[in-house]
C-alpha cells in the first residue's frame, strides 16, 4: 500500500499522524482512500474539480510530478504532499 506523508498543517485531520498508508493504484484513488479514513482531507488537497491545489506540490517516489494525477502508483510508492514553492 502506498505510504503518504501528510504536511504538518493537515495533520490535525489525521489525528497527528505524519505518515499513513492508503490503498490505490493512482493518486485520485489514494486521495479517495484518505478521504474515507480522514474526512475533510480531500478538500484540503484538491480543488472542487479534483485537481491538486496550486499551493501544494506532489512528490511521488522522490520526484516532483507535474501531472501527479496521471502517475501510476505501486504498493511501494511514497507520496508526499508539500507546500509549493513559488518565486519571482
Amino acid at each position: 500500500m502506498p505510504q503518504v506523508w501528510i504536511p504538518s498543517l493537515l495533520r490535525a485531520l489525521t489525528g497527528g499522524e505524519e505518515i499513513v498508508s492508503a490503498s490505490g493504484e493512482t493518486l485520485p484513488q489514494v486521495i479517495e482512500a484518505l478521504e474515507t479514513r480522514f474526512p475533510g482531507l480531500r478538500a484540503r488537497l484538491c480543488e472542487p474539480d479534483g485537481r491538486i491545489r496550486p499551493s501544494l506540490a506532489v512528490v511521488i517516489d522522490g520526484a516532483i510530478s507535474p501531472y501527479p494525477l496521471r502517475v501510476p502508483l505501486t504498493a511501494d510508492s511514497q507520496v508526499r504532499f508539500m507546500p509549493a514553492i513559488s518565486g519571482g
